[in-house]
């Protein structure tokens, strides 16, 4: 007996008839239920998080006493302080340890996101700053940002 399940998946364009043909010789009865659909994301190369530069580099008690205050912070978790400036500072609100590759590798001397446990701490391995400011904290002003790019969505927002 087969039960039927849906499943959905991302996929680059140019793999489709690979990934279809692979389907229908996987698929355990005659005929394949599918539909294909253009996502319609002209940003594709834009991703959850962002890196930016100061303006003005901050030794890293500088930087995180900038942080406390801009965010409202009564804490921040963080790796240890480290002696060189910081200067490039990478961001993901809410859960973003998945960033952290990537803002190790655009050379970023701290890295601002929420939900951190404690071994992942480790895997800053001493290249940034790693801040744990809170979820809520990490996310607050979404609301308004989303107001400056999409009044519509600020309306809709703001009347939830």
């Amino acid at each position: 007996m087969y039960l039927n399940q849906r499943i959905e998946v991302l996929l680059p364009t140019y793999l489709a008839n690979q990934i279809i043909t692979a389907l229908k010789k996987s698929h355990p009865y005659e005929e394949v239920a599918y539909y294909l659909q253009q996502l319609e994301n002209g940003n594709q190369e834009v991703g959850a998080g962002m890196i930016g530069e100061l303006e003005i580099p901050l030794s890293a008690e500088e930087f995180l006493d900038l942080l406390t205050k801009n965010m409202n912070l009564k804490l921040i978790k963080h790796t240890a302080i480290m002696q060189r400036d910081i200067k490039k500072v990478a961001v993901c609100g809410g859960a973003g340890i998945f960033l952290l590759p990537d803002a190790k590798q655009a050379d970023a001397d701290a890295f601002i996101t929420s939900d951190i446990k404690y071994h992942e701490f480790f895997d800053a391995e001493g290249q940034l700053i790693l801040c744990d400011i809170g979820h809520y904290e990490s996310e607050i002003f979404t609301k308004e940002l989303l107001g400056e790019f999409c009044p519509k969505i600020f309306l809709i927002l703001h009347s939830i």
